[in-house]
Formats: structure tokens, sequence, C-alpha cells
């Protein structure tokens, strides 16, 4: 998938997959100048149909597998 350099803003858990209701993980920039977001089961399942009509896809996949920061300690 192509993968937006500069992307508008970050997905959060507040965004939600259009087909399917879970979080969402790819925002997908239409030509025609909407957007669908999809979790990753979904992104992968139409990717084929998704990169000829899509502007820009911003995939943020790689967040279920890269663990999350942790702050020290004497930081919390």
């Amino acid at each position: 998938m192509t993968t937006v350099l500069t992307p508008a803003s970050p997905l959060t858990a507040a965004d939600r997959c259009d087909r399917c209701g879970a979080q969402a993980y790819l925002r997908v920039v239409l030509l025609s100048g909407g957007e669908l977001l999809f979790c990753a089961h979904h992104g992968r399942k139409f990717e084929p149909e998704l990169k000829k009509i899509a502007a820009e896809i911003q995939d943020e996949t790689e967040r279920l597998t890269t663990p999350p920061a942790t702050v020290p300690d004497e930081e919390r």
C-alpha cells in the first residue's frame, strides 16, 4: 500500500472501521474527495480495490506489532 508521508492526524481508538466497526488503522483518502477508515483485516482484504480509487492511504497497522513506549517509573 502507498503510505501517506505527512498524515493529517494520527488515527485514534475513536476511529472505527467503516466495514465492521473495529478500531481503524488505515485511512483512505479517495480521489473523489471522501475518506474511508478500515481495520487492518479489511484494509488487507480490500487493498487491490483501494489502490485504484485512493489518492492517499495512511497505514498505521505497524502499531499492532510495535510495543507501546514505556514510561520509566521515576516519571510516573
